[in-house]
């Protein structure tokens, strides 16, 4: 399985913390979320790691280098961050995971690695994690049906029909890559659609007839980190021991 972290955003909600530094590098805890998504994969046997950048690239290289000299990393350039979304990003990946099975997250997640363990655990090929708390319009909320599979996936998805927040971190079989891929090939070349969550092209892959499952991960920390509160917040927990 490859990892694919997706990092070529500005982050402009954090400025000025982002100002010289991209996100991922920012501490909590005396680490940067890098360091603490690198150690958590490594920790459930994940080795080959792709890393799309963008905004100051060059620092996340220099820091892969430095601190993880040892490990599987591939860096693809998107020199179109500034003018697109994470859709893109996800694209531009298509010719290092094809023909493996496929792990993703976005790259401003503070977690615990035992998510990464019941998502690879969890007996489905295409599978995300989810957690259960009360959810605001700006979230990505996901409605399931029966045994946990998703129905829908977007900020769109109605507070009160939502299973919970889908919080960036999914698995993607090989089989199902190529068909995630055409529709991502579609969206990118054909539609232009650069600015979409790439959630509206797993919505697409659901309603194509391919199952994407819901894993519950409540029981574990984790934080997307768009402010300065998330980071004080994040960074309180770990200190604790908690991570």
């Amino acid at each position: 399985m490859k990892t694919v972290i997706l990092a070529a955003g500005i982050a402009s909600r954090l400025r000025p913390l982002t100002d010289n530094t991209p996100k991922c590098l920012l501490r909590t805890g005396n680490k940067s979320i890098l360091e603490l998504t690198v150690n958590n994969l490594l920790a459930n046997n994940l080795k080959e790691i792709i890393i799309v950048t963008g905004y100051l690239e060059k620092q996340i290289r220099d820091f892969m280098k430095k601190h993880f000299p040892e490990t599987d990393v591939t860096f693809i350039f998107n020199e179109h961050y500034s003018t697109t979304n994470n859709i893109y990003s996800l694209w531009l990946a298509k010719e290092a995971v094809l023909g493996d099975d496929m792990l993703m997250m976005d790259s401003d997640i503070v977690f615990e690695k035992g998510i990464i363990s019941k998502l690879m655990n969890s007996g489905y090929e295409n599978c995300l994690a989810l957690k259960r708390h009360e959810l605001l319009e700006e979230e990505i909320k996901v409605k399931t049906g029966p045994g946990g599979r998703v129905l829908e996936i977007s900020k769109e998805v109605n507070p009160l029909e939502s299973a919970g927040e889908s919080i960036g971190i999914e698995i993607f079989s090989r089989k199902t890559l190529p068909v995630l891929y055409r529709i991502l090939d579609r969206k990118i070349i054909t539609e232009k659609k650069v600015n979409q969550f790439y959630e509206a092209a797993f919505e697409e892959l659901i309603n194509s007839g391919i199952d994407i499952f819901a894993i519950d991960c409540s029981e574990y920390f984790c934080m997307e980190i768009d402010t300065e509160k998330d980071l004080k917040e994040a960074d309180l927990y770990i200190r604790k021991g908690n991570i």
